[in-house]
């Protein structure tokens, strides 16, 4: 039996618990492989300034927002793509990590 901490009051909690018990929030598993880039954020970024490639400077695509940047996103191709893997879920952010909706 491992221990986590209550997203609200911080506590530690067994891992098995549904419940905190001492806020009784919900506990829920968190995924060692999902980004802590917020997914709504991501993908409106995407649809608004994808041809900009500010979405993947967000999620901390440096180089790969500085090319998008110049071309313009690929002439529009490549945020297209991007548009599409977020709504897939299968867009990473800079460390490999999927942008899940976290909420």
């Amino acid at each position: 039996m491992a221990l986590i901490y209550c997203k609200d009051c911080g506590k530690q909690v067994s891992d098995t618990a549904a419940n905190c018990p001492y806020c009784g929030s919900k506990m829920r598993a968190v995924n060692p492989n999902a980004s802590e880039k917020d997914w709504l954020t991501t993908l409106l970024l995407c649809f608004f300034l994808g041809g900009l490639g500010i979405h993947s400077f967000y999620t901390g695509k440096t180089t790969i927002g500085v090319i998008q940047l110049i071309t313009l996103g690929g002439c529009g191709i490549w945020a297209l793509i991007d548009f599409i893997m977020i709504i897939c879920g299968n867009y990473r952010d800079g460390e490999g990590k999927i942008v899940t909706n976290n909420r």
